[in-house]
């Protein structure tokens, strides 16, 4: 079911006079008896069917615009000069009692951060219902699940039926994600300002999004602010784009306007970064890193299920088989990209890469080292060669703890201060690995409260390179961070493989950072390897059309080598409880023929170490 198929609450708002107006809006950060402006006169409006993109980096502004615009601005924020008016109505200068009413209902906020938005201990479902309930009185509980479970299903959530009852802890981020983006829409507000909204969500995913957020504007006149970092997001989606730079709008141009002719440095400089997908040769190799044909980490076969209870009954269980028979090797120095859809089995396969789950069949070995056999002292020694850095910058590392002890406790767990030379010499190798990952060592004593998104993931990344690992795998670890800062990390993890010899595993939705950085790339869909290929070939000649269909669905300014409309998945992917017996990808598959519906196809080669498992890869007799 899709949008267009459920009912409006309201009649849309009158397209006579602007649905918002931002007029002269300052808002600044009071603290030491002074007030810092962090928004300087804002000013625009925004009609009834308009889609307004926002675009700017790390400090930009674009989130206190997005939460002043919902009338959700906290102390110490102060607004300073000018007014925010919805439908006429000056949100702060109403009760708070009615800007709630109008908030939620109205006007729908969605943020960034979806891991702590909802409450950890009701299932995400009912949390959605008693919103709606809570908006619109008069709809019962029965209708207010089958809205709830209509627009879970239009956000490709997978069998939403059963992720109803499901808590938000079972759902990956980008699950949880669309589930905020179904919190918002289940009211068909007038107005919704979404934050970032797809920057954690993978490209099918948040193309999907974007087509409904069209769809929502097409059919119930829903005008909508839609802030993002990424010009190439933006550039789907905008009527019109402002461009923000420290707290201030220094252009507004229509997309194709402000990618033909930039006004203003600042954003020929945004446009100037935007990484390229087929346009040079890829990732920048170096002889003094050049891979070796030794394998750091191999994984052999590696398969594991979850059991968990089935919705509405005490004792029976589902077998969701998360992975599944994957296989490959990645070698000494060499940069490994995984890749797949939000609950493809890359955030499972992590787990298991780093012993914090067993395989329940298979080995992983690391540095010729059986993982999942190793003891616990034995273990311990590999994980400091060995390190994760995952994606959320703020959840993380312990608030009240910090920066040089949360970046110095991996050195204590591992009894490293006598071979450091004390408590001093650890101190030293603290501020020494702060000042290379870019962080200045008088942060040492500070808390992390104070950081912004891309100082914190430096953190994290310090974290474990303190310990001098020989693989770092980084999951999703830039996917929260704008375009500038992940060409700064991004910079930075070229810089310290060339000084250390590291080996990176990247698991990441973002394919044009993968192909920047990888040398080989495993494609997964639901829970297998469908696909092994260097980084030349799985992008200019992919040898999997579910392959086809990531690449046709990379927000670029390029022009796509493959047509959104040619490749673009519908539908969802099977559930992995209930897994066709065929081809995983054949209900899906433009492709698809008898064959796929009843064998189930090995990963073959095709040129070189390239390997799809696809029956096309076989040639024409494959039919």
């Amino acid at each position: 079911m899709t949008v267009d198929q459920i009912e409006p609450l309201a009649t849309p708002a009158s397209t006579t006079r602007p649905l918002l107006t931002v007029d002269g809006l300052s808002v600044g950060l009071r603290g030491d008896g002074a007030v810092r402006p962090i928004l300087t006169d804002i000013s625009f409006d925004l009609w009834p069917r308009e889609i307004l993109g926002v675009i700017g980096g790390s400090g930009a502004g674009k989130t206190v615009l997005s939460r002043a615009l919902v009338g959700w601005l906290t102390a110490p924020l102060v607004v300073t000069a000018g007014e925010v008016r919805f439908e006429g109505v000056d949100l702060f200068a109403i009760p708070p009692g009615r800007i709630r009413q109008i908030r939620g209902k109205k006007i729908a906020y969605i943020g960034a951060n979806p891991t702590s938005a909802l409450d950890p201990t009701l299932p995400v479902g009912r949390q959605i219902v008693e919103k709606l309930r809570a908006v619109e009185p008069g709809i019962s509980a029965r209708a207010a699940r089958q809205r709830t479970l209509d627009l879970l299903a239009a956000v490709r959530i997978p069998s939403p039926a059963s992720r109803f009852e499901e808590y938000p802890a079972q759902f990956s981020g980008g699950m949880m994600q669309r589930a905020l983006i179904v919190d918002a829409l289940v009211s068909n507000p007038s107005l919704i300002v979404a934050d970032n909204v797809t920057q954690p969500l993978d490209v099918t995913v948040a193309a999907q999004i974007l087509r409904l957020l069209r769809q929502l504007r097409d059919d119930f006149g829903t005008a909508i602010v839609f802030v993002s970092s990424s010009l190439p997001m933006v550039r789907e989606i905008a009527d019109e784009v402002l461009v923000m730079d420290q707290g201030t709008v220094v252009e507004r141009q229509t997309p194709a306007g402000l990618l033909a002719a930039p006004r203003h440095a600042y954003t020929k400089a945004l446009i100037e970064r935007i990484p390229s997908i087929w346009v040079g040769e890829g990732p920048r190799q170096r002889e003094e890193r050049t891979p070796t044909e030794t394998p750091i980490l191999s994984v052999l076969d590696v398969s594991k299920t979850y059991h968990v209870r089935r919705p509405g009954t005490l004792i029976a269980k589902n077998a969701v088989r998360a992975v599944r028979n994957i296989t490959f090797d990645v070698m000494a120095r060499e940069n490994f990209g995984i890749v797949g859809e939000s609950g493809c089995g890359k955030s499972t396969l992590t787990r298991l890469l780093t012993r914090l789950e067993p395989p329940d069949r298979g080995r992983i070995l690391f540095d010729g080292t059986d993982v999942g056999a190793a003891g616990s002292a034995e273990l311990r020694r590999l994980r400091r060669r060995l390190q994760l850095v995952l994606q959320d910058p703020y959840n993380s590392m312990p608030p009240r703890m910090t920066i040089g002890r949360i970046i110095e406790e991996g050195l204590l767990i591992h009894g490293m201060a006598r071979e450091l030379g004390g408590l001093s010499g650890l101190r030293q190798r603290v501020r020494d690995t702060m000042a290379e990952v870019g962080l200045d060592p008088t942060l040492y004593g500070e808390l992390p409260v104070g950081l912004s998104a891309g100082q914190r993931q430096r953190v994290n990344v310090a974290r474990a390179m303190v310990l001098e690992p020989k693989l770092l795998i980084l999951d999703e670890t830039l996917s929260a961070l704008d375009q500038t800062e992940q060409g700064r990390l991004l910079d930075l993890f070229e810089r310290l493989q060339t000084q250390h010899g590291f080996t990176y595993v990247y698991i990441s939705h973002d394919l044009a950072m993968v192909r920047r950085v990888c040398t080989r790339v495993a494609v997964m869909y639901l829970g297998e390897v469908v696909e092994l290929a260097d980084n030349q070939t799985l992008f200019f000649d992919p040898g999997h059309p579910y392959s086809k269909a990531l690449l046709s669905a990379v927000p670029t300014v390029e022009e796509r080598r493959y047509r959104t409309e040619d490749c673009l998945l519908e539908g969802e992917p099977p559930s992995p409880i209930d897994i066709p017996a065929g081809c995983g990808f054949a209900p899906r598959c433009p492709h698809a023929f008898a064959r796929c519906e009843t064998e189930r196809p090995r990963l073959l080669a095709r040129t070189g170490r390239n390997l799809a498992a696809c029956f096309l890869a076989e040639g024409e007799g494959a039919r």
